[in-house]
């Protein structure tokens, strides 16, 4: 039976699928509890598997005191059923003071680590830049790894230009939203959408170009995604078994028989325009 590829995370001894099960499509509908009874009741043995959860950002708004990421993980940990989670991400920290972070946060989190409750610590976010001035101004080790989103697809691939600083760091990479958040989709993204009209335009275009030609622009794009291997995990939000088979059917095909280079060729000439173009995010 094909197996997914294993790439190593960083410095921290763990070995991911390049393909994750993004579970925030599901989140706001059955929680992380479901997932600890699922874990639960399966009797899966826990080293067999990668749990990740997040801190800083909550239903009513965003708080990254020392207390309250603290209360946190006990929150996280008894919904899961589990006594520790591999990796603790702070949470789309461009929503918070970034001197905060640096000063409270991260050492609070660190302490977290200590106690064994979270084996690595992550810090998330949309601009690239929150992630060198937090590395650059924490001591080596302090942070794990860091979960980019929209920053590793056809139409933005700007982490890129990042990598070898975070390979220089130890520090390991997670990219998530390889379809931008719903904009290299055939659905296309939805209403609230932050990005542009002639982003929404071009992914439209090329979307459509590829059904044309009886091919699926999500599969083209998570393909791109999971090439570079650079990247431990391609991060992809899944909401039902079928896009589970048909991620995974993606990922195992492009390991075999490679992406279709033409089709890919073709989408990038489409979104050349609007390449690496973004959307503001956060309060800096």
């Amino acid at each position: 039976m094909a197996t997914l590829e294993r790439r190593e995370l960083g410095n921290t001894g763990l070995k991911l699928s390049c393909l994750g099960f993004g579970a925030s499509p599901l989140g706001n509908v059955f929680g992380d509890t479901v997932l600890g009874n699922c874990l639960h009741e399966l009797n899966v043995p826990r080293e067999e598997i990668v749990v990740s959860t997040k801190c800083g950002r909550y239903i009513d708004g965003f708080d990254f005191s020392a207390e309250r990421v603290t209360r946190s993980i006990d929150e996280s940990l008894a919904r899961l059923k589990l006594d520790y989670v591999d990796i603790l991400h702070c949470h789309d920290i461009e929503f918070g003071f970034l001197d905060q972070i640096v000063n409270e946060t991260i050492p609070a989190l660190q302490k977290i680590r200590e106690t064994g409750k979270a084996r690595f610590i992550g810090i998330t976010g949309l601009p690239l830049e929150i992630f060198t001035y937090v590395l650059d101004r924490t001591p080596p080790g302090s942070v794990d790894v860091i979960l980019s989103y929209c920053h590793y697809s056809i139409n933005d691939s700007a982490l890129i230009d990042l990598l070898p600083y975070l390979k220089s760091k130890g520090v390991g990479v997670i990219s998530a939203s390889p379809l931008a958040m719903g904009l290299l989709t055939d659905n296309g993204p939805p209403e609230w959408h932050p990005a542009s009209l002639e982003l929404k335009d071009a992914c439209r275009d090329a979307a459509a170009h590829c059904k044309e030609k009886g091919k699926n622009i999500s599969k083209v794009a998570l393909q791109y995604s999971l090439m570079n291997k650079e990247i431990a995990t391609i991060l992809v939000g899944m909401n039902s078994p079928k896009q589970v088979e048909e991620n995974v059917t993606a990922a195992l095909g492009l390991s075999s028989l490679g992406i279709d280079q033409e089709l890919l060729h073709e989408v990038e000439t489409i979104l050349e325009p609007v390449k690496n173009q973004t959307w503001p995010s956060g309060i800096q």
